[in-house]
This record gives structure tokens, C-alpha cells and sequence, in this order.
């Protein structure tokens, strides 16, 4: 008698991705807590004072969040209308916004005053930022000026009247210079200004289209500017020239911020993605996915947490896990492994009678069996398939439900296990095969399925329930579905066949005519060659 075989599960490879340290060390970030917010987060900025602290600015509020614990700090609300872009300054201890009505409001952080109230803009202000020195502030608004405010006399110092000819929505300042800093508009343009020369431009760059967001290297001579799908790089040390620009993502890029004490930059676009890059070879290392649209980003002191601001009001927090040590686990793992095979070898002596008693069961029983083919070497069809529709199976591995499928049909008995199924079991049944249908993996089998299904139950259609001949309408429309489908691809298929077929003729016949039109040079032989051909002849 042969031994019973259980079901040969196929595997199906996942394409493998090349591990990096960059990949080992942004996929330590955990799974993302989320808070949700009314509106769009506008503008995300850490504290440099207190790296658990972060600013989020939505709607008409500015609020300062815990990392740890994620509540609210400081609520920051006094905005009649929409607020923009609250940054810290670089001390921690002010925060300046912009909004709707054209102010720039600077609030004390501890007792949440407003210190300073500057209005001169005739537009909504959306960024706002301290110089170097942290005396002054710029301010860029949608009047398509730029201006700055000295914070002790709460006076504009200089107005850049018509800087863009578009709104003005991105702006940096040099991270260093405190008399030099930047303004990006929707026009595409970028003005370089420095407060000490008498014109009001120094220099302007093209980006190509609206500009997003801004930003310094540390050291002040490399300014990355977002907008559009690309995100560009300009050496400031070499008459602001192009060093190189990067499309990696196939919508409009929102925001940038830099990572890794400056040797990464993070890009995050409304395709969903944060693109992380090598700053040395500017590259992309890694890839952030969110649910939703990302339009504005956050990155705490040594990468502690990324903070991500989307576009239906959701606030995704990711926090490093720092304390981890892998050599201990593996450890522990090792040690375990060894106590098992210690184990196994003291249970059973050597040269005992229970030794022997225990490797003939081992060779009549086999390999331990799954529950499905314990039912199914014993011919229970509709116990192995019960067995077969575990929760998680379904959920994670449908792959194993559809083994077990193939190996009833195999065996003719899905019928056998169809018949007389409980409504429940049945709907059951009936929804794994219409959600998975579609899959090119296991559609065959779930197409016999469905039809033999059809075939058990067709005559006893009227005697069925609401629910089942919902079931019954919904799985129809998966079929209907895939048949539209399948009608389409051979639809583009029959395109793309004609206009290849098209290609083909139309270079076969500039082949024919090239080699009918090319004819060779008629070559006059030479006198040793006709003596030549009449003795041959």
C-alpha cells in the first residue's frame, strides 16, 4: 500500500529587492500612528529646542503636538481665518505664521501671546521664516511680494514689490548668511536676494514650472527647489548652475526637508510616495507609502521620527525604533534551536526497544499532516474543505483554500463537498470565488469551481434565501466583470497586433525598395580577367 502524499502547496515567488543599508535602516520606522486633523495639514516643522515637539499647522489653527504622546502642547488659536506655515524659530521658544488676511503673526511658545503683529501684505501669506541671525523675519504671499520685518521695531525693513508674476508660495533662508535668502513662485522662477545689494534680484533661475518648496544644504552653497514632477539641484558657489534634477515621482513633488543630520533628502508628492535620496550621489535610496495624497513632512533630530501631513487631514507619525539588538535575539534563537535537538535526542535511546516501536509509527504515519489532508486521506471532502476555509488562510495564504480546491476537483468530489453545505459555509464559498476570481493565479481552478458549484445548486434555485441569491447576483457580477474584461484586452490586443503588423510591412518594403534602388557599381573587368573567363569557358 503507498504512503498518502498531502497537497503540494505552490509557492509563488515575490520579486526579491536588494537589501541596502539605507533599506535596513528606514525600514526600522514603525508602523505609523495616525491623527486626523478637519482639514489639509498645511505645514509641518519640528522644534529645535525640544525634538518631541512639533508644529502642525490646518485650518485655523496652529497647535503643537507631543511626539511620545501624541496630544496637544500648545494650542495656537488665534487665526479669525486660514493659517499657513508656522516655523519655529531656531531656538525653539517664538513661532511666526502667515495667514489668509495677509498678516504674520509671531506667537510666544510658553504663554502662547502674540509678541508681533506685521500687516502690509494685501494677500495671504503662506510662508514664513527666521533669518540666520533670528532678528528678522520673510514673509512670501500670494500679492506676489516678498518682504522682511525686523522682529524689536515690528517695521518692514524691505519690500520686493512684483518679485514673481505669480503667487509667491515657497521661500528659504540661508542657513549661514543672514543677509541672503530665496523666494519660489508659481510663475516657475527663482529670486535669489541679498538685503546688502541695492537691486532688489541677485539672481533668477528657471525651475520650469510652479515652485512648491525650498531648501538649503547646511552649508549654504547647494539650494534644492520642488516643483512639478521634478525636484532640481543648483550650486550657488558656481553662478547657480545646474548640478542635476531627479523625476521620481509621477506627481506634483509638495515638500521637501532633509534627513540624516543633511546626508538625505526626503521628497514627498501627491503620488503618495516620500522619496528618500542620497545626497552625495543624489539617488534614490529608499521609498515612504501613505494612504493618501502627502503635502507636507516633518523629520525629527536624527531621524527620530518622520512626520507626514496629507491631503484629507490625516497626521501619520513614524518613530524609529532605536533599541533594538538583533545579536540577542539571535541568541536566544540559537539557544532554543540547540535545546530542541537536545531534546530530541535524549527522548528516544539508541538501541531500545521503544527506538525501534517509535521509527516504525514514524514510517506507517509519515509526515505530521495538515487538518485538510488528514480529512482528505480518509476521502471526507466536505470536513477537508471546511478545514481548508480557516479565517487567516483565507485572509493571508488563498492560495492553500485553492489547493485544496484543485485537489477535490482533481478527485471529483467538489460536488461530493458542495452538497448539502449550510447557507452560511456556502456564502462563504461563494465570496472567496468571486474575489479572487480575477487573479490570473487561480482563476482556471475557480472557474471549475464555480461551474460545478452551478451545477449542484441550479435546481433548487426557488427554495434559496435572499441572502444566497445575493451571493448568487454578486457572483455573477464578478463574472460579468471579467468578461468585460478579457473583452477589452482582446480589444488592445487586436490595436496593438494591426499597428505592429502595419509596422512590420511598412519596414519591409523600405527594406525591398533600399535594396531594389541600391544596385551595385557596374565593374569593368580588367584584361586578365576576360583571358580568364574564355579559358574557363
Amino acid at each position: 500500500m503507498t504512503a498518502f502524499e498531502p497537497i503540494d502547496i505552490q509557492k509563488y515567488k515575490r520579486k526579491a529587492q536588494a537589501v541596502t543599508p539605507d533599506t535596513v535602516y528606514w525600514n526600522r520606522l514603525a508602523k505609523p500612528e495616525l491623527l486626523k486633523e478637519h482639514s489639509s495639514i498645511d505645514y509641518v516643522d519640528f522644534s529645535p529646542a525640544d525634538p518631541d515637539n512639533f508644529v502642525l499647522t490646518c485650518s485655523v489653527r496652529v497647535q503643537v503636538y507631543n511626539l511620545v504622546t501624541k496630544l496637544v502642547v500648545k494650542n495656537l488659536s488665534r487665526f479669525q481665518k486660514t493659517a499657513y506655515g508656522a516655523t519655529f524659530r531656531q531656538d525653539g521658544r517664538l513661532v511666526v505664521a502667515g495667514d489668509e488676511e495677509g498678516h504674520v503673526k509671531l506667537f510666544d511658545i510658553n504663554t502662547r501671546n502674540i509678541l508681533r503683529l506685521f500687516k502690509g501684505h494685501t494677500a495671504p501669506v503662506h510662508r514664513t521664516l527666521f533669518n540666520a541671525d533670528k532678528l528678522q523675519i520673510a514673509s512670501f504671499a500670494d500679492d506676489r511680494s516678498v518682504r522682511l520685518w525686523d522682529v524689536a521695531n515690528e517695521k518692514c525693513v524691505r519690500t520686493y514689490e512684483d518679485a514673481h508674476n505669480d503667487y509667491v508660495r515657497a521661500g528659504v533662508m540661508h542657513p549661514q548668511a543672514a543677509n541672503m535668502f530665496a523666494s519660489g513662485g508659481y510663475d516657475g522662477k527663482i529670486n535669489i536676494y541679498d538685503t546688502r545689494s541695492e537691486s532688489d534680484v541677485v539672481q533668477t533661475l528657471d525651475h520650469g514650472s510652479p515652485v512648491e518648496s525650498m531648501l538649503f544644504l547646511p552649508n549654504g552653497s547647494i539650494i534644492i527647489t520642488a516643483g512639478g514632477t521634478q525636484v532640481k539641484v543648483w550650486d550657488m558657489l558656481n553662478g547657480c548652475r545646474l548640478l542635476t534634477q531627479m523625476s521620481q515621482h509621477h506627481k506634483t513633488v509638495t515638500c521637501l526637508r532633509l534627513g540624516s543630520d543633511g546626508r538625505r533628502l526626503l521628497s514627498g508628492g501627491l503620488d503618495r510616495h516620500v522619496k528618500i535620496y542620497d545626497v552625495s550621489t543624489y539617488k534614490t535610496v529608499h521609498t515612504l507609502t501613505y494612504s493618501n495624497a502627502v503635502v507636507s513632512l516633518g523629520v525629527a533630530e536624527k531621524d527620530q521620527a518622520v512626520v507626514v501631513g496629507m491631503v484629507d487631514g490625516l497626521v501619520s507619525i513614524k518613530r524609529m525604533i532605536v533599541h533594538s539588538h538583533p545579536s540577542h535575539l539571535r541568541k536566544i534563537r540559537s539557544t532554543y534551536r540547540e535545546h530542541r535537538k537536545q531534546k530530541q535526542k535524549t527522548r528516544i535511546k539508541p538501541g531500545s526497544d521503544l527506538s525501534v516501536d517509535h521509527f516504525i509509527r514514524e514510517r506507517e504515519t509519515g509526515p505530521q499532516l495538515k487538518s485538510f489532508d488528514v480529512h482528505l486521506r480518509v476521502y471526507a471532502y466536505k470536513k477537508a474543505l471546511d478545514s481548508a476555509f480557516d479565517s487567516l488562510k483565507v485572509r493571508y495564504n488563498p492560495e492553500v483554500v485553492v489547493a485544496v480546491i484543485n485537489e477535490l476537483l482533481h478527485r471529483d468530489g467538489l460536488a461530493q463537498a458542495l452538497t448539502d453545505q449550510p447557507e452560511a459555509k456556502l456564502i462563504r464559498f461563494i465570496k472567496f470565488v468571486g474575489y479572487n476570481i480575477g487573479d490570473i493565479r487561480f482563476m482556471r481552478t475557480l472557474l471549475n469551481a464555480a461551474s460545478i458549484m452551478l451545477d449542484v445548486y441550479e435546481h433548487n434555485v426557488l427554495t434559496h434565501s435572499k441572502k444566497l441569491k445575493k451571493a448568487f447576483e454578486r457572483l455573477s457580477g464578478f463574472m460579468e466583470n471579467e468578461i468585460k474584461l478579457t473583452k477589452q484586452l482582446l480589444e488592445l490586443k487586436g490595436v496593438l497586433d494591426m499597428f505592429i503588423g502595419a509596422s512590420l510591412d511598412s519596414g519591409e518594403k523600405a527594406h525591398r525598395s533600399s535594396f531594389v534602388e541600391a544596385k551595385p557599381p557596374r565593374i569593368q573587368p580588367s584584361k586578365a580577367a576576360e583571358k580568364y573567363v574564355v579559358l574557363v569557358e
